[in-house]
């Protein structure tokens, strides 16, 4: 007997395999349908390939442009270092006073020779530059009176150009315009620096404070606490006739087409092994002090000395005298300007002191006796005579390098003068 349930299995595989095979010989592609397929292939892998052409095409356009940023940042980095180092070796730096002069003249009643006057006296912007750990610059260029010009009252001044060279250690050579060694406020002679609103009469007539010349020196250390300068460089040219005969600062040409000019010689040696203190002595020597297109020739010599004392107290004292000799010349051996020598010097002491339990700095107070030869004026005199000055004030620095000054004054002169000023002062002054 045929058992049903197995008949049944066979019945079904036999069914499935006989669809199964049905449907594979329906979906066999025909030639024509293999040739399309081949063909569409085909313009697949053609396209592919003009599209992987392109994209190679971008990334070599894509790399030269990544080449020439890179250049570009690479120069750019460089201009940008190279600046960054020319501005980190270059440094600016100034200062400037504003005055109030209120003054009366003691000798005519006419108030002709009072001053009452405002003045941006000064403005100096400095500019250094480090070429190497060895070379360097410094300059200083100074608008005075505010403003300059035709028939303006001030004058724009180069009052320093020069270059420096460190020779060792303790040995420099510097060559340009330069100030010169002598005296105290010609060297340093920004306003938070000295006491007094105007700088003193003997450092102004004796010594013509700011003086500059044209020059070759060295300084340096001779001995811990010995320094020394030694310069040769243009010379005054005084002139010999007129209101300003013999007069020093009459003669400063300040290196400005400076012509028939005989050349000089300055030297100092100074002392600051003592905390606190400077002893100085400096000396000039001109063998032709009116320079070389007159028939007059007069040899000069300059000696100047001073102390600086400042004690840890709040303590001060400065004192200074300088002296002009003149050689042997008939137009000096006469009466008519009694000008053989000229020489004047000054005591100034001081006492300065914090504001304490504040923030508004020091106060400093000062008094000053100052005596000096100076032409007196008159009209149709010509001789020196002995002037005299008594200052006394009060300096207040807010800042280090920022300063209000007062001051009172009070003049008198020996002979018969045109001008004695008594009055007072007041300044604003600044350095950076």
């Amino acid at each position: 007997m045929v058992n049903v349930s197995m008949l049944s299995r066979f019945a079904v595989v036999g069914l499935v395999g006989l669809v199964t095979s049905s449907m594979v010989v329906a979906q066999a592609p025909t030639p024509e349908q293999m040739w399309e397929v081949i063909q569409q292939q085909q313009r697949t892998i053609e396209e592919l390939k003009a599209r992987l052409d392109e994209t190679e095409k971008l990334a070599a356009e894509n790399t030269e442009a990544v080449e020439l940023t890179a250049n570009v940042v690479e120069q750019v980095s460089v201009d940008v270092t190279r600046g960054s180092n020319a501005l980190r070796d270059t440094s600016i730096g100034g200062y400037g006073e504003l005055h109030y002069n209120n003054l009366s003249d003691n000798e005519l009643a006419d108030g002709v020779d009072d001053l009452d006057r405002t003045d941006f006296h000064r403005f100096v912007l400095f500019v250094g530059h480090e070429f190497t750990d060895r070379i360097r610059f410094f300059s200083e260029l100074e608008v005075e009176h505010s403003l300059a010009g035709d028939g303006a009252p001030g004058e724009v001044e180069l009052e320093q150009a020069w270059v420096e060279l460190d020779l060792n250690d303790r040995h420099h050579l510097r060559a340009g315009l330069d100030i010169l060694p002598i005296g105290i406020i010609n060297p340093t002679h920004e306003p938070d620096t000295f006491f007094g609103v105007e700088r003193n009469k003997v450092e102004s007539e004796i010594i013509p404070a700011t003086w500059w010349e044209a020059g070759l020196g060295m300084y340096g250390e001779i001995a811990p606490g010995w320094n020394y300068d030694a310069i040769i460089h243009s010379g005054l040219s005084m002139p010999t006739g007129g209101g300003s005969a013999l007069r020093p600062r009459s003669g400063r040409l300040k290196v400005a087409n400076a012509d028939n000019l005989a050349f000089a010689s300055t030297g100092r040696v100074r002392y600051t092994g003592i905390p606190g203190l400077e002893l100085s002595v400096s000396g000039q020597y001109q063998s032709d002090i009116t320079g070389t297109a007159d028939n007059i020739d007069i040899d000069a010599t300059l000696l100047e000395t001073h102390l600086i004392w400042q004690h840890n107290s709040g303590l001060g004292l400065r004192a200074l005298y300088a002296r002009w000799d003149y050689g042997d010349d008939s137009a000096l051996n006469t009466a008519l300007f009694n000008a053989e020598t000229l020489e004047g010097w000054y005591i100034e002491p001081s006492y300065r002191f914090n504001l304490s339990g504040t923030d508004w700095g020091s106060l400093g107070i000062f008094a000053r006796y100052t005596q000096w030869d100076e032409r007196n004026r008159v009209t149709g005199a010509h001789r020196f005579e002995e002037f005299e000055q008594i200052t006394t004030g009060v300096n207040w620095w807010p800042h280090d390098t920022v300063v209000f000054k007062f001051d009172v004054q009070w003049e008198n002169a020996d002979g018969v003068v045109d001008r004695t000023l008594d009055g007072f002062n007041l300044v604003m002054g600044y350095q950076f």
